[in-house]
């Protein structure tokens, strides 16, 4: 008997399952029902009203004024007026455009939001341009000035936000595209991921999974001209976007101040000249899971004025050919905000083997001697941003990352700097006019230190 009730049960629990999934189908459905037959009767609504609105246009007689006594008896409602037909009919079209540009449809069913900008560059670069747009180390080799426009570094994204799911918790998310990838050549661009969000947030935590900066380094510099990487790679912004999970816990300390912690798993993405020289020459370093953790003060001083300061640390591994070596480094980041005018952003990092997430390109050296040797590193940047009016921004910034010469091969670089200063101009609510000058400095172990001069004129519409 016993085992006929649990084959029963068997059976019926698919057949409960299945129903449950049919009702909660049907109310999406009856939704969905319920939103088109709102734009139908708002459509008949504009055509009954454009109708009357002809019609009396052509039999309107000429109303007599009343006498002020007898107004003053009449009712409130009759003593206001209606609105005029003609701004009836206004207010039901904007309402059904409104609802249409709204309504960006998913197979899902779910609110789906369409951003990002067209961004047209036109630059000019010194000798020393590698035959980048871009170039984040000033090359050992001279080539002609190059200059030419570009719209590789426009970005496409999409933001969405889900259901509720348990404890109610909200489901968010966006993805970020542009064109830098493929050849410099205006027809064989690819399109390229950038960035790319899950996260499910509460009150006072979030948990999120995708492809962002390092969790130690989410700031970076205001520019358009440096959009395909992020201003300041390789010269004290560590940035490169890679899979990751983080766990995020905020806590209030009173209205104006608070703490918020963040811990995760960031995937390094280990370059393949790691190994340079000798039998090393040709193996790659795969990537590797780090350990990175931020930990973020804030507090607001008043209307406008504002600090935020984070201590944080990266710890890993890089398994090149036979040996093992640690990436281990130090962080701070901060915002300082004296006036809504003006900000104080930047990074401080220091350890060892910073290749992994955006550093200098040499990591790890292996040596003739059979040794393998993580680079020591120190850098950072800073910007201060300045807006002066409404419309126009002025932002100057800069940054360094210095290597231990003793860690270091010949051609190796040593020391590379970078500043720059932009004025960012909004000709519109969503129209950016962007001019920029900057200088790359970069040392090389051993050899020279090279110079390479950049100008940027850049145009965006965000949409």
């Amino acid at each position: 008997m016993a085992s006929n009730c649990r084959h029963v049960m068997l059976l019926l629990v698919p057949a409960l399952l299945a129903a449950q999934e049919r009702t909660d189908l049907q109310q999406i459905l009856d939704r969905l029902e319920r939103l088109e037959q709102e734009n139908r009767n708002l459509a008949s609504e504009v055509r009954a009203l454009r109708d009357e609105l002809a019609a009396s246009r052509s039999t309107a007689p000429t109303a007599a004024p009343q006498p002020a006594e007898q107004a003053k008896n009449q009712p409130p409602e009759a003593a206001q007026p209606a609105a005029p037909l003609e701004e009836r009919v206004a207010v039901q079209e904007r309402r059904i455009e409104e609802h249409a540009q709204t309504k960006v449809e998913a197979s899902q069913r779910l609110p789906i939001t369409l951003t990002g900008m067209v961004l047209f560059n036109a630059f000019l670069n010194g000798r020393a341009n590698g035959g980048a747009q871009n170039p984040t180390v000033a090359s050992l080799s001279d080539s002609s000035t190059a200059g030419g426009g570009s719209l590789s570094q426009s970005v496409l994204g999409l933001k969405f936000q889900g259901p509720r799911v348990w404890a109610g918790g909200q489901v968010n998310g966006a993805l970020y595209m542009d064109f830098f990838g493929g050849s410099t050549s205006s027809l064989n661009h690819l399109l390229r991921l950038r960035v790319a969000t899950i996260e499910i947030d509460w009150k006072n935590t979030t948990i999120l999974a995708g492809q962002d900066k390092p969790i130690i380094s989410p700031r970076e510099p205001n520019s358009l001209a440096q959009v395909g990487v992020s201003p300041l790679t390789g010269a004290g912004n560590p940035w490169l976007w890679q899979p990751q999970v983080r766990f995020e816990q905020r806590l209030s300390l009173g209205g104006q101040s608070g703490v918020r912690a963040q811990l995760g798993i960031y995937q390094t993405s280990e370059p393949s000249f790691l190994a340079r020289g000798g039998e090393y020459a040709a193996p790659s370093a795969p990537p590797r899971p780090a350990l990175e953790g931020r930990f973020e003060y804030w507090r607001n001083f008043g209307e406008g004025a504002r600090i935020e300061i984070a201590p944080g640390f990266h710890t890993s591994t890089t398994h090149i050919a036979a040996f093992s070596v640690p990436s281990d480094l130090f962080s701070l980041d901060w915002l300082i905000q004296p006036f809504p005018k003006l900000q104080f952003t930047g990074m401080f990092f220091h350890g060892e083997n910073t290749a992994g997430i955006g550093g200098l390109r040499q990591g790890v050296t292996i040596f003739p001697d059979n040794r393998a040797v993580p680079v020591a590193a120190a850098g950072g940047w800073g910007q201060l941003s300045f807006l002066a009016t409404k419309r126009l921004s002025v932002n100057i910034y800069g940054g360094q990352e210095s290597d231990r010469t003793t860690d270091l091969l010949t051609g190796d670089v040593r020391r590379n700097l970078a500043y720059a200063g932009n004025l960012i101009y909004r000709m519109g609510s969503n129209v950016l006019l962007g001019l920029e000058a900057s200088q790359l400095r970069t040392s090389y172990f051993r050899t020279a230190a090279r110079l390479n001069n950049h100008y940027d004129l850049a145009l965006a519409y965000l949409f």
